[in-house]
């Protein structure tokens, strides 16, 4: 579509806003948020976020993005090799405001990337599915909200454009089901679609990255 780098993701953060605040709330109310886990990710991640979305608004951080997807989907398949024959055991996270940080900062300057990053991080150190899934979406809202502000600081109104306006109406219609998902799903079987789907989408951004 030719849009900016910058542009891009400030838009996609703008619509994100809305999204991740109808998404935390379903959370929230299905009992899906580890707060004592929340506290210790949010401020980082929310730091993270202006220095990316700064970062961006100069120059174009995201060639990075093929070689995090390429880390993204190792963790996937690993993750699948727990689902389906490894052992699950819930252990509580150790690194969580650097991975918050990390997660923050690569989600602006990338244009995505918290919940995949941060979710997939927090699997590995034994963090519960259910629980991760529904802190790492509520904090989110905070980590957009402030890089989409950083955005609107440096690049003023011609950071949010109209083309995400369908992904915006779509989001927030489905936000509120991952909610129902992340209490209902078994363990298992949570786990296996999260590093399914981070295998397929991380391998497809190198795919498009490659062909282009």
């Amino acid at each position: 579509m030719g849009v900016p780098p910058a542009v891009a993701s400030a838009s996609v953060h703008a619509v994100e806003t809305f999204t991740t605040a109808a998404s935390g709330v379903s959370h929230v109310v299905h009992r899906n948020v580890d707060w004592k886990l929340f506290r210790r990710l949010v401020i980082p991640g929310m730091i993270g976020a202006v220095a990316g979305a700064t970062l961006l608004s100069t120059i174009d951080a995201s060639v990075a993005k093929p070689f995090v997807m390429a880390y993204l989907a190792c963790i996937g398949l690993y993750l699948l090799f727990r689902a389906v024959g490894g052992e699950i055991k819930p252990r509580k996270p150790r690194v969580v405001a650097p991975l918050g940080l990390v997660g923050g900062f690569l989600d602006a300057a990338g244009g995505g990337g918290w919940g995949p990053v941060v979710t997939s991080n927090l699997l590995i150190q034994g963090a519960t599915p259910r629980h991760t899934i529904g802190t790492v979406n509520t904090a989110e809202f905070f980590l957009t909200a402030t890089a989409s502000a950083t955005f609107f600081s440096v690049l003023g109104w011609s950071a949010f454009t109209l083309h995400t306006l369908g992904i915006l109406i779509g989001g927030i219609v489905a936000a509120p089901f991952g909610g129902i998902l992340a209490k209902r799903v078994p363990t298992r079987h949570l786990m296996a679609l999260v590093g399914g789907l981070l295998t397929l989408t991380s391998a497809w951004s190198i795919y498009s990255a490659l062909a282009k």
